[in-house]
Order: C-alpha cells, then sequence, then structure tokens
C-alpha cells in the first residue's frame, strides 16, 4: 500500500517505480488474459443490470503487477450517460504505464470502435487531490466517447502496469471483490502468477475460492464474483470481524520479511551532513535540553510545527521517502518523509529509535492480512527514552513532552529492522492529559428559576487544538462568534454570549476558548423535585449492544478510545446552598463499559462543584462480560447525580420580586446592555433583552426594547408582540394600532386577522369580528383548530353561546380525537356556566389524549369551580400548577377557590401572582362573571 498516511485502506495498488510513459499505450490486450464472455445486447432490457460486465484479471511477474480490467455499463439513462459518457483513468507514469485495449459502442447487433474512428484520450495534468494535502503525480487519462447515448452499452478495456523498485523484487496486490446486493451480468476475479515466484494469496470474502490451476508457466487462481452478501454484523463488533472483500497476494515470506525488505529506507546514517541547516536544529536542541526525554521532545515539535504536511507520491514517493535535507528545504512532507527526518533528528541527539509501519483504520483487521507492504498505510517511530516505550508520530500536531507516553489507535505495527520483525501489538492507554477540558460556571444566585450569568472555558489540545487555532486565525469575528456559539452549545443550548476569545498556547499546544453571557436557567422540574443534571459521564454513556442473534453472542464489543476528558461545572446557589442536597452517585471510581470515570464533588460556600474524569482506553469487552457491564451502566443510569431544590423554595414570581427588591438583576441586566453597546443597530438584540424583560413581568421595560426593534426592522411578528406588552400596560389604542400596522404588512397572515378578531370581539365588536373570521378558510391543519376556537369564542364574547357550542360540536366531530378543540369546547362551556355534565367529559377525554395536560386541568378545575366542587377544582388547579409553575390563569382561579374556602393569605398570594405575570387578568375573568 502507499504511505499516503491517509484515514482509510484505499483497495487498489500502484507500486511505484521502473520509467514510464506520461502518455497512454494503444495496445491489444495481452495473451495471459482469458477473455469475458460476449456480451448479447439482443436480449437487453429495462430489467437488466447497469454494470454488464465487471472483469479483473491481474499478472505478478518479474517484481511487476499487470493489472487488466474490461468493464461495460448499460447506459440505462440519461444520469447513466453524464456519468459514464466520460471515461476517466487515473495511472501515475512513475510507476507504469497505461495501455487502452478498447473502447466501443454496443448498439443492438451493431458494434462502434471508438478507436477504430481515431478517437484518443486526453491527458490531463493535474493534481485533483492537493486540497487534501496530496501531490500524487497521478495523471488522467479522459475521452468523451461520441455518440453515445441511453440504451446503448459502453465497454472499455485497459490495463495499468506497475513494478516497484523499494520491494526488492517482491510482488504484491490487492484486487477488490464485488459483492452482492450488486446486480452484475457477469463479473471475475482472476490472478496469475508465474511459477518462479513464491506467491501466497488470500480471497477474504465468505467461502473458499477454488484453489489455482496450472496454467503453462503460471499459477491461474479466479475467484466467482459478485460474492454472496456479507453476514450482517453489529456496529460495535471488532473490526477483525468484518470481512474483508479483497483478494489479495503477495511473495513476501512472512512479516519478518516485510520488515527487512522496507527498513533501507530509513536508515539514517550520513542523512545530517555536518554544518548543514539541520545539524545546527541538532545542536540548538542539545545546548537547550540535556535529558533525553526533553531532546526527544523538542525534536518531534521541530518535526511536526515546522514541517507541514504534504503527501508526496511523485519520483517514487510511494515507499521512497525524501530525504530530511529536501524535507527540511521545502518546509513540507508526508508521514515518509516526517518519519525519516524525526529519525535523523533522533539518532543525532543519541536518542534509540527505529519506524514502524502501522495502518489508518484497520486496526486488528491487520493480522488477517498477508505479510506484505501493502497492508500498511502510516509510518511513525518508536523511541525508546529512559526505559520508556514512546510512539512519536510526525504528522500529529500539539504534542508536548507531557503526551510522549501515549500512544496512537493503530493497534498492531510492524518494527523496521535489519534482521526482521513481527507484527507488534501496541498497547492502548488513555492519554496523560486531557484532550478537551471543559469548565463551566453559572450563577444563580439570584433565584433558581432566572436566568444565569455564566462564564464558559474550554481547552482543546492536539490536533484538534490547531484545527480550531488555524480555524480561528482564518475567520473574520463573525465566523468565530458563530464558532464560539456552536461549540458553546453542547453545554448551554441558546446562551447569550458577549465576550468570546480563542487563543493558542503554542507552549502547552492547547486552544482555549472562554465565553460569558447569560442562558436560561439550568433547573428543570423532574417527579415534581427542581433538579440541576451535574452527571457529564454516565448519562452520555450509551452501552447497549445487541447480540440477540446466536451468531452474534460470541462477539466482544468494541469501544472508543483511547481518549481522556475533563467536565467541571460550578454553580452558585441561591441563599448560599440552603436546603440543596444531591441526589445520585455523589462519588464515582470504576470502569463503566471500558470508560472509566473519577468524580469529585464539592459543596461549600454557597458554591457547588462537581467534576467528572473521563477516561478511555480502547479495551474490548468480552462476550461473559457484556450482561454484567450493561447492568452496570444501566443502575449508574438509575443514579445520576442531581442537585435538587429545597421542596419550600420560593416560586418563580416570588424569586422575581425578591429580585428586584434586593437589587440582584444587575449583573444580568449588564449583559444584555453590553450585548446591545457591541450591537447597537440589531433588532435581535433589543428583542433578546426584551425577552429577558418579560419573564421577569417588565412590560415596559420589554415595550421600550420592542419599540427600539420595530424602529429597527418592522414584522408582524413584533407588531403582534407589542400590541399584546400594550395591552399588558393597559393601553388598548396602541395595541389596536399595533395590530392594524401587522394587517398592513401581511393582510392575509391568519394569526393577525384572528389576533384583531379577538381584540373587536373583547371591545363590543363581535360582529364584525365574527365577519372578520369567516372571511378566513385554512383548508385544514393547526390554523383550521385556530379559527374555530377563536370563532366559538367570538360567538359567546357576542352572547351568542348556544351558536359557539354548535360551532364546536362540529369542529369536534369533524376531529374527533383532538385534543385542542375537546379542551377549548370544555372552557366554554366552564367559563360559560352551561352544560356542565358534558364538559366534564369533555376535559376527561381530552387530559387522556394530550401529552402536556396541564391548560386541560386548568379548564376542568372551571368546570368544578361552577359546580361548586370546589376540592375537585383546587385538586386540579394545584395539579395544573404542579406541571407549569405560576401559569396565571391557575393561580387566578385558585386564589378564587381559596377565598371561597376561608384562606385568606393563601388567596392573596394567588392573586398577587397572577396579577404579576397577567396585570388585566381580573378583567377578562370579570367577563365570565367571576370577581373575587
Amino acid at each position: 500500500m502507499r504511505y499516503r498516511c491517509a484515514s482509510a485502506l484505499a483497495l487498489l495498488l500502484s507500486s511505484v517505480p521502473a520509467w514510464a510513459g506520461d502518455k497512454p499505450l494503444y495496445q491489444p490486450a495481452p495473451d495471459w488474459v482469458k477473455p469475458a464472455p460476449p456480451i448479447d445486447t439482443g436480449k437487453l432490457d429495462g430489467e437488466s443490470p447497469v454494470v454488464m460486465l465487471f472483469d479483473q484479471q491481474q499478472r505478478l511477474h518479474d517484481g511487476q503487477s499487470w493489472a487488466y480490467t474490461d468493464s461495460a455499463t448499460r447506459i440505462a439513462s440519461a444520469q447513466t450517460l453524464n456519468q459514464a459518457g466520460t471515461v476517466q483513468l487515473p495511472w501515475q507514469p512513475d510507476g507504469g504505464d497505461l495501455i487502452i485495449h478498447r473502447v466501443e459502442i454496443l448498439r443492438g447487433n451493431e458494434r462502434i470502435d471508438a478507436l477504430a474512428k481515431g478517437e484518443r484520450f486526453t491527458v490531463l495534468r493535474r493534481e485533483e487531490q492537493l486540497e487534501q494535502l496530496q501531490l500524487t503525480g497521478v495523471l488522467t487519462a479522459t475521452m468523451t466517447v461520441e455518440g453515445l447515448r441511453v440504451g446503448d452499452v459502453l465497454r472499455v478495456t485497459f490495463s495499468n502496469t506497475n513494478k516497484d523498485s523499494a520491494l526488492a523484487g517482491n510482488v504484491q496486490t490487492v484486487m477488490p471483490l464485488v459483492s452482492e446486493p450488486l446486480r452484475v451480468g457477469f463479473a471475475r476475479a482472476r490472478l496469475l502468477w508465474d511459477g518462479a515466484t513464491p506467491v501466497k494469496w488470500n480471497a477474504h470474502g465468505k467461502g473458499m475460492p477454488p484453489m489455482p490451476m496450472r496454467a503453462g508457466a503460471y499459477q491461474d487462481l479466479e475467484v466467482t464474483v459478485p460474492l454472496a452478501k456479507a453476514e450482517e454484523l453489529p456496529g460495535d463488533a471488532p473490526a477483525r470481524f468484518r470481512r474483508l472483500e479483497i483478494l489479495e497476494a503477495s511473495s513476501f515470506a512472512d512479516w519478518q520479511a516485510v520488515s527487512r525488505t522496507m527498513e533501507p529506507l530509513y536508515r539514517t546514517p550520513g542523512l545530517i551532513a555536518p554544518g548543514s541547516a539541520l545539524a545546527g536544529e541538532v545542536a540548538k536542541i542539545k545546548a537547550a535540553h540535556a535529558a533525553p526525554l526533553d531532546r526527544t521532545a523538542a525534536a518531534l515539535r521541530l518535526v511536526q510545527d515546522e514541517v507541514r504536511y504534504l503527501f508526496n507520491g511523485m519520483a517514487g514517493g510511494n515507499y521512497h521517502p525524501q530525504s530530511p535535507t529536501d524535507t527540511w528545504q521545502r518546509r513540507y512532507g508526508d508521514c515518509k518523509a516526517k518519519t525519516l527526518l524525526l529519525l535523523a533528528l533522533l539518532h543525532a541527539l543519541d536518542v534509540e529509535a527505529e519506524p514502524v509501519l502501522a495502518s489508518i483504520g484497520m486496526g486488528d483487521l491487520v493480522t488477517e492480512r498477508l505479510p506484505s507492504a501493502a497492508a500498511f498505510n502510516h509510518v511513525i517511530v518508536r523511541a525508546t527514552v529512559d526505559g520508556r516505550t514512546l510512539w512519536l508520530d510526525g504528522t500529529d500536531s500539539g504534542i508536548r513532552r507531557e503526551d510522549l507516553g501515549d500512544t496512537p489507535p493503530f493497534r498492531n505495527v510492524l518494527p523496521l529492522r535489519p534482521a526482521g520483525a513481527g507484527l507488534m501489538p501496541l498497547p492502548m492507554v488513555a492519554p496523560t492529559r486531557p484532550q478537551g477540558r471543559s469548565m463551566l460556571e453559572i450563577d444563580q444566585s439570584a433565584g433558581f428559576t432566572l436566568p444565569t450569568p455564566f462564564k464558559a472555558k474550554i481547552e482543546v489540545r492536539g490536533a484538534m487544538g490547531q484545527e480550531l487555532n488555524l480555524a480561528a486565525s482564518q475567520a473574520d469575528r463573525e465566523q468565530k462568534d458563530e464558532m464560539v456559539g456552536g461549540i458553546l452549545s453542547r453545554l448551554l443550548g441558546g446562551a447569550l454570549i458577549v465576550d468570546r476569545s480563542i487563543r493558542w498556547d503554542a507552549a502547552t499546544g492547547i486552544a482555549t476558548i472562554e465565553a460569558s453571557g447569560v442562558a436560561d436557567s439550568a433547573w428543570s422540574l423532574e417527579e415534581q423535585k427542581l433538579q440541576l443534571g451535574l452527571d457529564q459521564a454516565i448519562g452520555q454513556l450509551s452501552f447497549d449492544p445487541d447480540r440477540s442473534r446466536t451468531a452474534w453472542q460470541q462477539l466482544p464489543v468494541a469501544t472508543n478510545g483511547p481518549s481522556h476528558t475533563e467536565v467541571t461545572m460550578r454553580v452558585r446557589l441561591p441563599d448560599g446552598g440552603k436546603g440543596v442536597t444531591l441526589e445520585g452517585d455523589r462519588e464515582l471510581a470504576g470502569r463503566y463499559a471500558g470508560l472509566t470515570v473519577q468524580r469529585q464533588v464539592t459543596q461549600e460556600g454557597g458554591w457547588l462543584v462537581a467534576r467528572d474524569v473521563l477516561l478511555a482506553d480502547g479495551a474490548e469487552i468480552a462476550p461473559g462480560e457484556i450482561a454484567a457491564q450493561r447492568a452496570r451502566v444501566a443502575q449508574a443510569k438509575n443514579r445520576l447525580l442531581v442537585a435538587v431544590a429545597p421542596e419550600q423554595r420560593p416560586a418563580h414570581w416570588e424569586e422575581v420580586m425578591a429580585a428586584r427588591r434586593d437589587k440582584r438583576l444587575g449583573a444580568l441586566e449588564a449583559v444584555f446592555a453590553k450585548d446591545l453597546a457591541a450591537n447597537p443597530k440589531s433588532a435581535e438584540a433589543f428583542e433578546r433583552r426584551a425577552r429577558f424583560r418579560t419573564g421577569l413581568y417588565d412590560w415596559r421595560g420589554a415595550l421600550a426594547d420592542v419599540d427600539q426593534a420595530i424602529a429597527l426592522g418592522a414584522t408582524i411578528d413584533r407588531y403582534l408582540w407589542r400590541a399584546e406588552l400594550h395591552q399588558q400596560v393597559n393601553d388598548d389604542a396602541k395595541a389596536l394600532a399595533d395590530l392594524r400596522a401587522a394587517e398592513t404588512l401581511e393582510p392575509a397572515s391568519i394569526p393577525v386577522q384572528l389576533a384583531i378578531a379577538q381584540f373587536e370581539a373583547e371591545h363590543g365588536q363581535a360582529t364584525a369580528a365574527l365577519a372578520r373570521i369567516d372571511r378566513q378558510s385554512p383548508t385544514g391543519g393547526e390554523q383550521r383548530s385556530n379559527l374555530q376556537l377563536v370563532r366559538s369564542n367570538v360567538l359567546a364574547e357576542g352572547g351568542r353561546v348556544d351558536d359557539a357550542l354548535a360551532s364546536l360540536d362540529s369542529a369536534v366531530k369533524t376531529s374527533p380525537g383532538q385534543a385542542t378543540l375537546l379542551n377549548g369546547r370544555c372552557w366554554l362551556k366552564g367559563t360559560r356556566n352551561v352544560a356542565l355534565d358534558t364538559a366534564l367529559r369533555d376535559c376527561t377525554k381530552a387530559i387522556e389524549l394530550a401529552e402536556s395536560p396541564s391548560s386541560i386541568l386548568d379548564s376542568r378545575g372551571m368546570v368544578y369551580f361552577r359546580m361548586n366542587r370546589l376540592d375537585d377544582a383546587l385538586a386540579d388547579f394545584d395539579a395544573a400548577l404542579e406541571m407549569a409553575p405560576g401559569m396565571p390563569a391557575s393561580l387566578f382561579m385558585r386564589g378564587v377557590v381559596r377565598k371561597a374556602k376561608g384562606d385568606a393569605a393563601g388567596s392573596a398570594a394567588d392573586f398577587a401572582a397572577a396579577t404579576l405575570q397577567s396585570p388585566r387578568i381580573a378583567e377578562e375573568y370579570a367577563r365570565y362573571g367571576i370577581k373575587p
């Protein structure tokens, strides 16, 4: 395999070496090729396969591989014509020749020979993968086939030859094996090798192919394809259990032979000339560092930071590394070049080091491969310092002295030694330093339910850190803001960020993001408890391997890693943390499905601090341990760490009033003021503060901000919002003006028409409101239901209660399972004090249908109140408020019920809370005849 230092195994081998031409050759197929069966175009129809022929034949001879490909594609559609009509054949001229044998169109009984007509391929000289930092030297021969049309069959036959001097006369090849469910008319994979070459072969597909047959001077092996569909495996099965759909062959006797053959490419004597620039770098390192470990770290940093990565596959560069001198002068190189440079530096620094081959992406599948260089696509350094084994990758980045003991996730490597070496298992351990560390500080001292100022800090090291630094250095302010916002959204959701920074510390190799702003309260109501989730480990862990099939029951589970993450949350609690308790696993120390978790929790001085450390080493879980680990994870998930607020905590409205009284909202106001200072012409910034002020029932403050937002950009949503705010401050004239302005902007908006109709009905213009509604005609969905509900309310406001009920009866009959309509009918009956017996049935059925029935419980509580069943009414209002604390309607009616039952203090508190949140709520209920 070429050493592209790539992220996945490429299956088609193109070796390096003997000089070849940079133009395609046009020759007949070689005589060792076995012709494919003829294609019967007379029997083609729409059900025929698009791939009519895919014939691969390869010959290994005298150190050369010759790959012959014969393909035929049915041009089944215009899309296929666009895709197949331009033939593209890449090849690497310093590795071998591209030989064109045939390009022809099959049309019924007609054979149109494009080559005989004089059509030829054009050679494109371009680096198509330069954006992937690969300088391949690959040329592409292209031909747009003249006259090709839908219904034709295009047949293309060509060969690639390759011979690689780095293999010292050995040969190796990899041939992909197509498999079902791919439909193909005829497919074949055939391999020949001369009797003088001791070739080993392996077909990794299901079932063994026939043994090779003698064909003159050659061994002839043929594999029937497509292979049967691969057996399905669970996604968490280790890589070695997955089928490699390849036919590979190699003349290497064993891994030791591969090691011996490749080792000369990385010999370093004489590569750093005295007095050269590299010799000067060696002298600097020696002068600055005496300890071998420090020298090793300095050499690795020099290679990682001072030489950029660029794959070089030109001029024999597939296996041959460029010299350290060239690498240093050019300041770029691929894994081969960086490894040789690092080796030369380490040897000059008297550090014991050797090259090792590795496979990115293959892991333990390497052990299933034939011994060959093709099994690898990467090369790194194994150093021994003070008795410690260090794995050093010159293509990595941000590695510092503290990280030298970390191991890459290759699992198996092959040391290159003069005497040869076998495969070496690579130990998997969690990194010493965190690859990511996040710290979140939230100040909830103003109240459990109020928005919270926050500070966040995220540290990322290694390659991810450098990528972040590179992106930040090239981004403008808006792009940086989006980048930081995207990263922090995982911690905070949709928080308002007002300060942000990204900085890179070259000494530590850490990129740091810092931000501050304001976020919604992180506390949530769960099972009637106000809770703050503190777990950052077990809750994120998913372990539910599927081993239901008999064939899977002996498969281990592969886990992620190596990785090291730290997450810390600091919370400043209200009232110094008085009454706050912890539930769940306050301490954790152990392994959970391959993840080692370490937890520390402290609660002191009003601050609650929880720190989780997560270490993953990528270890497998044996089949016999799966059930126990599943149970262990499940038990831990049932004990997730949470902070629980006191049961007798203040209600939200009480926290708002207390925060206002004690002037504890200054920090929050300062954040929004800073946001506006940075975005003085942003309507969205004014909207953000308006929403914040609305949440604190500061109607006039919110109104001033929405005024500014509309001045900067009028929309119907902003006009509707301001109309609502004007109503809250008892300015109906301005509210109507806003509704009219919204109508001017978008006359056909149903929400606008419904809002105006509701306003007209509540102000004695029910006839006009009804006419307005009847002019609307939505065809269905949510708008239809809203229109039906508002229409019934308008009728009721105009004194036509029977007509209102008839209208809803019709709507419910049309959509009998719609909870909103049933609730609307229950509410109408309750507020108008009619048909109370059927109202109960409506509400109860709606509660059964709804996912969140708090508003329906409120409606049923109204019905119970009308029936003078005060205890039942109180129970429903309490239940509604448990689901939706602070709901003004339920607070107001609970106040009414409490007053009727003689609870003056409770009633007054409820009225105050309801009025704070909805200043004109008493007027609304007065229209229903309810005046406490």
